[in-house]
């Protein structure tokens, strides 16, 4: 049986979070165990890849998303991939809410840097780019292609892999590979000329 990052079926999160979709609340206190390392391991991702003096831990990245996820009461939650895929956009708000208020604060201050180079890759000699700028190119590249917008935010905020991603967009690995080198591509361009 596949088991997930944390050791547990799959089976079991997906059968939680069709409990939780139904409205159970008890479902998701048997959830969270199951899925915080998991959680926890895509902070720790997104969190490397920032700036050392960054005010957000792992931990505090993933209770602001564990928030948020409480507050979707009506989400038709249909098995594990996707619950991070949901997961993964609730992490990107959270750190772009987060670089906006500390920019708001020191007016125009520091900026929180990303390496987006590193996104699903192994890490690499990386230009590094501002969150806020990977959030408002991830806006421009959904107005053109959202699917691809969609790709970057589970690869890059999610940490999902192709072979999670195919499903959750309707497409081949092998088309998702090749929509990846194109998006990246494209946002590369975008941030270095931005």
């Amino acid at each position: 049986m596949p088991r997930d990052a944390s050791g547990a079926p799959s089976a079991d999160v997906t059968r939680l979070l069709a409990r939780w979709s139904r409205g159970e609340q008890e479902a998701l206190d048997e959830l969270l165990p199951l899925v915080y390392g998991e959680l926890r391991r895509m902070a720790g991702r997104q969190l490397r890849a920032e700036r050392q003096e960054h005010t957000l831990t792992p931990t505090a990245l993933v209770h602001e998303v564990y928030l948020r996820l409480v507050d979707q009461r009506r989400a038709d939650w249909q098995n594990r991939t996707q619950f991070f895929a949901i997961a993964a956009r609730l992490m990107r708000r959270v750190l772009v809410d987060h670089a906006r208020a500390r920019l708001a604060g020191k007016r125009g201050g520091s900026a929180v840097f990303v390496p987006l180079e590193q996104a699903g890759d192994p890490p690499a000699a990386s230009t590094v780019a501002d969150v806020l700028a990977v959030d408002e190119s991830l806006a421009r590249l959904a107005a053109l292609d959202a699917d691809q917008a969609r790709l970057v935010e589970l690869r890059f905020f999610g940490g999902l892999t192709v072979e999670e991603i195919a499903p959750l967009l309707g497409r081949s690995e092998r088309t998702v590979k090749r929509e990846w080198r194109l998006a990246r591509a494209w946002l590369f361009r975008e941030l270095r000329t931005g």
